[in-house]
């Protein structure tokens, strides 16, 4: 899951997006690492994805995406077929922020899904189980303790290399 996206291109021609991870996801090595990423557009009728993926770490469950039907993308990016939407994204540049890295990407492709209603970041805070608040609020201040330090320590004169891994 990530901190924040949005677009970041004005050019229909030229559709880019970016978004934040913090560093201590696995998920920030691998977008590092192999300079693709997908994004994910969810309908408000897949708490239980949202629960799978944003709520327990890869270091816990290595394998997240097993059993979930996927396609390969164009880069070799794994994509989750069931959603509203999925957007396959070439890192074209990266900024460290402290805490976390800021992606821009290339849209490379994308993909549409079954139709529904988007689950935004107001209808997942308003709609969310009590149970569920309890574990994604605990994870939250966890999380935020743990970047604390880290906030602070951006590294202007580090630019990413680029890929150095397949995905």
């Amino acid at each position: 899951m990530v901190n924040s996206a949005q677009r970041a291109s004005l050019v229909p021609t030229v559709p880019r997006v970016s978004m934040y991870i913090s560093k201590t996801n696995v998920s920030h090595d691998l977008i590092y690492g192999s300079g693709v990423f997908g994004m994910h557009l969810l309908r408000t009728d897949q708490w239980t994805l949202i629960w799978r993926l944003g709520l327990q770490s890869a270091r816990d469950v290595p394998d997240k995406l097993a059993g979930l039907e996927l396609r390969t993308g164009e880069t070799g990016c794994p994509l989750l077929v069931d959603v509203l939407a999925g957007l396959e994204r070439r890192v074209i540049n990266a900024m460290d922020t402290g805490a976390s890295t800021f992606f821009l990407g290339d849209i490379v492709s994308v993909m549409r899904g079954r139709d529904g209603p988007l689950m935004t970041s107001d209808h997942f805070r308003a709609n969310m189980r009590a149970d569920k608040q309890v574990i994604y609020e605990r994870l939250l201040q966890a999380a935020q303790g743990e970047l604390e330090s880290m906030a602070r320590n951006v590294e202007p004169a580090r630019a990413w290399p680029g890929p150095t891994m397949r995905p």
